[in-house]
C-alpha cells in the first residue's frame, strides 16, 4: 500500500534564530532537549562470510525505547525497474555506452542518493561517480511500515550542461533540491593539441563518441543542482559556476539558506565558504577561502581561521567565459618556478596546489574568471592555505552551532615539508602537523555576533555562520594488531561522509578506506561522551557513501547508506582468489543503494 508523504525534515532545514543579537547567543539557545539514542553494535568482520556481506545495527534505542532496524536495499546497480536500468551510462546524444564486449555499460559506483518528497510522491535522486557520469531519478513507494520500494527509475538528460563528471558526495538543500558535486577537476593547463590530458580525463571523451577535442576541461569541477519540478518526476539541472571550480566533494548549506561550506578533495587543497546574494539562490555570490593560522601542533592540530575574499561572481558571467572556450593561457601567465620555490620576477606569485608548485600571474582583467574557473590556484595566489589533504564530508550540529569536516588523511601538505620539499615548495607552509594516515574529523566553531565577521581586508562577510577556529574532534590511530588492518578496528580509518542527527549528540561517520580497515565501517559517534559505535560494515573492496540523515519523511526517519563498488578496489586482502571474479559470481560486485532504518522520528 502506498503511503502519502505527509512531511519532510532534513538536517539542514532547521533555522536556529532570526535577526541579530548584541552578544553571542548563550549555550542554552543552541542546546534544546537532547534525546538519548544508541545503536546496537556491529562486530568487526572476522569470518570470510562476514567480510563478504553488509552487516548493520539491528536496533536503535531512543530514550530507552528499543526499535528494530536494519539495512534495507532499494536498488542495486544494473537493476531494471520500470523504464530504466539503474546506473546505465549514456552519451551526449542519449545513446547507451557499450563496452568492448558490446554489452551496455553499467556503473557500480553508486554515490550520493537523496530523498526528495514532492507533494504526495517520494523521489530518490542518485548520482554515479564515473566519467562520463549519470544521475538517476527513481520514484519510491513508502509502505505502511516505512519500507522504501523502487517503482520506476530513469536516467536524467545532462547534455545541456555538457554532462557531469565524477559526482561524489552531496546534500539536500533547505529548499528540497539535490545538490551534487564534481570531484577531481581536470587540469586545464595540461591539455594537449589532440584534446587529451591523461587517461583519467580522456575517459570522458566517450560522452562525445571519443572526440576529445569536443571536451572542455572547464566544463567540469562545478556544483550541479537537481530540482524535481512536479509529481510526474520532471527535473531541472543547473551547474552553479558562481561557487567555484575545484575538486568538489560536497557543498553544505547552512540554516540562513545563503552560507555554503564547500570541501575540496585531493592533495594540497583549500577550504571554501560561499555567501549567496539571495536566500535559496546559488546563482551569484561571494566566494572565500580559509587561511589556517596554527595555534597548536598536537594531534590533529588547532588553528584560527581567516577568510580571504576571492570576489563576487555569478553563474551568468562565468557561463559566458565557458561559452567563449576560454583556455588556461587566456587567464594566467606562467613561468618556471625556482628550485627554492621562488619566482624570478616579483610580478609572479609562487603557489603549491594539487597541480604542484607553480609561478603564476593573472592576466589583466581576468581576476573574476580566475576566481571561479581556477578557484584553488587563485585562492593560493591571494594567500589562502592550500595544504589540506583528502578533505571529505561536511555537516552541521545545530545544537552546538558547530560545523564538522572530515579529513581522510592528515598527511603530505599538512605535514611540515619545509625541509623535504614538494608539498610545501612554493606558496605557504601554514600547516605543520604530524602525519596521521587514519584521518580525523575536525570541528569548526562559528561566529554569531551582531558585529559582522570580516575578511582579511576588513570587508564584512554577509553571514552569521563564519568559522573562526578549527580543531580536531575525533581521530583514527595506527594499530596493526588485527590482521589486514593498519588502523585500529576500535576507531576511524579514513573518515569520509558524515551527517548529524539533531538533538541527540550523535555524529554519523562513514569511511572510505583501503588498507586502514579491511572492511569499511559506518560509526555513530557521541559528541558528548566520545563513544564510537560501529553501526555498519561493508564487503571487501567497497566504500561507504551517502551517509545522510532524514528525520521525518512520512512519519519515519532514514539514514541513507550506499555501498559503492564491492570488491572493486584494494582492501588489504592478500589473496587474489578472494576476489569475486575468481571465486564468486560477478553479480556480487553490484553496488547497493539503501538505508539503515526505518528509524523513529526524533522530535525536539
Amino acid at each position: 500500500m502506498k503511503k502519502s508523504i505527509i512531511s519532510a525534515s532534513v538536517v539542514t532545514a532547521a533555522v536556529l534564530f532570526s535577526g541579530c543579537t548584541t552578544t553571542q547567543p548563550s549555550k542554552a539557545e543552541f542546546k534544546p532537549q537532547s534525546h538519548q539514542i544508541e545503536f546496537s553494535e556491529v562486530k568487526v568482520p572476522e569470518k570470510e562470510y562476514e567480510k563478504r556481506k553488509i552487516m548493520a545495527s539491528s536496533s536503535i534505542s531512543v530514550d530507552g525505547k528499543k526499535h528494530k532496524i536494519g539495512y534495507n536495499t532499494i536498488l542495486r546497480s544494473g537493476d531494471q525497474v520500470g523504464e530504466g536500468v539503474f546506473g546505465q551510462l549514456f552519451d551526449s546524444k542519449g545513446e547507451p555506452l557499450v563496452g568492448e564486449d558490446g554489452a551496455p555499460k553499467i556503473s557500480n559506483s553508486n554515490d550520493f542518493s537523496s530523498l526528495i518528497p514532492v507533494g504526495d510522491k517520494l523521489f530518490m535522486i542518485s548520482q554515479f561517480e564515473t566519467r562520463p557520469a549519470a544521475i538517476y531519478i527513481t520514484e519510491l513507494e513508502q509502505t505502511e511500515d516505512g519500507q522504501l520500494k523502487a517503482l520506476n527509475t530513469k536516467n536524467i538528460n545532462l547534455s545541456h550542461i555538457n554532462g557531469v563528471w565524477v559526482p561524489c558526495a552531496g546534500s539536500v538543500t533547505p529548499w528540497n533540491t539535490h545538490l551534487s558535486s564534481e570531484e577531481y577537476e581536470p587540469d586545464a593547463s595540461a591539455v594537449k593539441e589532440n584534446g587529451s590530458i591523461n587517461d583519467y580525463y580522456d575517459q570522458m571523451g566517450e560522452y562525445y563518441n571519443g572526440d576529445l577535442k569536443a571536451l572542455n576541461p572547464y566544463d567540469y569541477g562545478w556544483t550541479p543542482e537537481v530540482k524535481v519540478l512536479n509529481e510526474k518526476g520532471d527535473v531541472s539541472v543547473v551547474k552553479h559556476y558562481s561557487m567555484g571550480r575545484f575538486a568538489h566533494e560536497l557543498s553544505y548549506i547552512m540554516p540562513d539558506e545563503k552560507t555554503v561550506f564547500l570541501s575540496d578533495d585531493g592533495t594540497n587543497v583549500a577550504i571554501y565558504m560561499f555567501t549567496a546574494d539571495k536566500a535559496k539562490d546559488l546563482s551569484s555570490g561571494t566566494l572565500y577561502a580559509a587561511k589556517w593560522i596554527q595555534t597548536n601542533d598536537k594531534g590533529a592540530g588547532k588553528a584560527d581561521l581567516q577568510w580571504i575574499n576571492l570576489g563576487h561572481s555569478s553563474d551568468l558571467n562565468i557561463k559566458k567565459a565557458l561559452d567563449a572556450k576560454i583556455k588556461f593561457s587566456d587567464i594566467f601567465d606562467k613561468m618556471e618556478i625556482n628550485k627554492d620555490g621562488s619566482c624570478s620576477t616579483s610580478s609572479f606569485t609562487s603557489v603549491n596546489t594539487t597541480t604542484g608548485a607553480e609561478c603564476l600571474k593573472v592576466k589583466e582583467g581576468k581576476e573574476e574568471i580566475a576566481s571561479r574557473m581556477e578557484a584553488r590556484r587563485y585562492a593560493a595566489m591571494l594567500g589562502a592555505t592550500t595544504e589540506f589533504r583528502k578533505m571529505e564530508g561536511i555537516t552541521y550540529n545545530p545544537n552546538e552551532n558547530v560545523v564538522y569536516l572530515s579529513m581522510s588523511e592528515v598527511a603530505k601538505g599538512m605535514e611540515d615539508n619545509a625541509k623535504k620539499g614538494k608539498y610545501d615548495i612554493g606558496g605557504n607552509n601554514d600547516i605543520k602537523l604530524e602525519a596521521n594516515k587514519c584521518g580525523t574529523v575536525y570541528k569548526l566553531d562559528l561566529t554569531t555576533f551582531i558585529t559582522k565577521a570580516v575578511d582579511t581586508k576588513d570587508n564584512e562577510i554577509n553571514s552569521q555562520f563564519v568559522p573562526r577556529a578549527m580543531s580536531g574532534l575525533v581521530s583514527g590511530f595506527a594499530d596493526k594488531s588485527v590482521a589486514q588492518n593498519k588502523c585500529s578496528v576500535t576507531s576511524l580509518a579514513n573518515p569520509d561522509n558524515i551527517t548529524y542527527i539533531p538533538n541527540t549528540d550523535t555524529l554519523i561517520i562513514g569511511e572510505d578506506t583501503g588498507s586502514g580497515h579491511q572492511n569499511d565501517y559506518i560509526w555513530s559517534y557521541n559528541t558528548k561522551t566520545d563513544k564510537l559505535t560501529r553501526i555498519q560494515t561493508t564487503p571487501y573492496g567497497s566504500e561507504t557513501t551517502s551517509a545522510y540523515y532524514y528525520n521525518n519523511i512520512g512519519g519515519y526517519g532514514y539514514l541513507m547508506s550506499v555501498v559503492q563498488h564491492p570488491y572493486g578496489e584494494g582492501d588489504a586482502t592478500t589473496k587474489e582468489e578472494d576476489m569475486p571474479s575468481k571465486a564468486y559470481n560477478v553479480s556480487d560486485m553490484k553496488a547497493y543503494t539503501g538505508y539503515i532504518g526505518p528509524l523513529p522520528v526524533i522530535s525536539k
